[in-house]
């Protein structure tokens, strides 16, 4: 039902707190010109997220939020941050464990200028995707890996970190606030974004006393637009300290920045990304920019191992699995660049990537050029990944989790 409440009334605290507790229930749908209202009148509720609020359309009628899209280009997306509704936050002191978070609008935070990850790069992040469905069901792929990775990462650092649990209740309350910016199916996907802070003040060299969780979104379309990758092979820069004993094998923020001055470069000749060299010998290939890669020779699949320089990546664990569920032998082991250059085929895999084609790799002077096309091995394993991913097809190995 729908109270047209004149937007002069005012309320006391605890009628406020009554109003709220009366929102929330699940029967009662008020126009968003009335939420407005409340939330000037009473700030604190303009921080909380009312499951069952309606938005108005624009011809006027209202229709449940959770049904309706935003209204952006579809068909226009690109890899790029839309500002979306809420974002979820958590709070967690030194020696104690994350309590329960709250979903609050989206937009930016306050932080001390002495916060361990402004000073000291005490942070992680994750990345993942919701996906909706041809039949109007919203998926996430194995997100309780993500929190498992957070976890990891979250030790590295000497950080707490969310419970799996914890985890991925967050990431779906996430989702479910934003709904209305989960793209249609085939249109892109629902970017997800989890960050682990140290944000409390400490200006020794020394773990944060105070830690944030916060997820926000945004949808995307593809991050490489060309559909087909051209590498360049970097042999003067590595991934930030991402040799044996550093943090390549974690996703750590200090990871990303040190990679931008070889990426542009390469972009700026041209190339779609760098692919980067172990420090230790300087000959065998480890990461793109965001990404793993997979060298192809005849029924054999490569990808270097995991050896605390390469990041354990979601996509890359879960191709390992189909690939060898459709009979081809994967090895994990280091790879030259020599040996790269010969390769039949090379694809690289990630979140955000998906499983992309590499269509030439460049190491000094030499271009070495690959398959590409529909009948590569890449997109075979691209299909069955997606496939599953958007619900088409059958989900045997209970990697998605819907999201109520």
């Amino acid at each position: 039902m729908h109270f047209p409440f004149r937007s002069t009334l005012s309320f006391s605290f605890p009628r406020s707190l009554f109003l709220f507790s009366f929102l929330q229930q699940p029967s009662f749908k008020v126009s968003s010109s009335f939420h407005t209202t409340i939330t000037r009148r009473i700030p604190f509720l303009s921080t909380m997220a009312p499951p069952s609020i309606l938005r108005d359309t624009e011809d006027g009628s209202e229709s449940d939020m959770g049904e309706n899209y935003a209204d952006i280009n579809w068909e226009g997306l690109s890899f790029s941050l839309t500002q979306t509704d809420y974002m979820h936050v958590m709070k967690c002191t030194k020696g104690e464990k994350f309590s329960q978070g709250s979903l609050i609008r989206y937009g930016n935070i306050e932080i001390s200028p002495a916060a361990g990850i402004i000073n000291y790069g005490q942070g992680i992040f994750e990345g993942l995707k919701a996906y909706r469905t041809e039949d109007g069901r919203i998926l996430l792929f194995r997100p309780e890996e993500n929190a498992l990775r957070m976890k990891m990462g979250a030790d590295r650092l000497c950080m707490p970190s969310p419970s799996v649990e914890q985890f991925v209740d967050a990431v779906k309350q996430t989702v479910l606030a934003n709904k209305r910016w989960v793209p249609p199916p085939g249109k892109g996907t629902l970017y997800l974004r989890p960050l682990l802070m140290g944000t409390g003040a400490a200006l020794g060299l020394a773990p944060s006393p105070e830690y944030t969780f916060l997820i926000y979104c945004s949808p995307v379309g593809k991050y490489h637009e060309g559909g087909r990758l051209n590498l360049k092979v970097e042999d003067k820069f590595h991934r930030s300290i991402a040799g044996s004993g550093g943090t390549g094998g974690i996703k750590s923020v200090t990871n990303y920045a040190p990679i931008y001055t070889a990426v542009t470069e390469a972009k700026a000749n041209g190339f779609s990304d760098v692919l980067f060299l172990d420090s230790a010998t300087g000959k065998n290939i480890e990461e793109a920019t965001a990404c793993n890669i997979f060298v192809v020779k005849e029924n054999d699949i490569f990808t270097p191992a995991i050896d605390g320089s390469i990041l354990p990546g979601v996509t890359r664990k879960s191709i390992i699995d189909i690939a060898i569920d459709l009979g081809y032998k994967v090895i994990e082991r280091s790879i030259s660049v020599e040996e790269m250059m010969s390769a039949d085929e090379v694809f690289c895999t990630g979140t955000a990537v998906v499983v992309t084609s590499v269509a030439s790799v460049t190491y000094k002077e030499t271009r070495a050029e690959y398959k590409t096309g529909a009948e590569t091995l890449s997109q075979k394993l691209q299909g069955i990944l997606v496939g599953i991913q958007t619900g088409c097809i059958e989900d045997k190995k209970s990697w998605t989790v819907q999201v109520d």
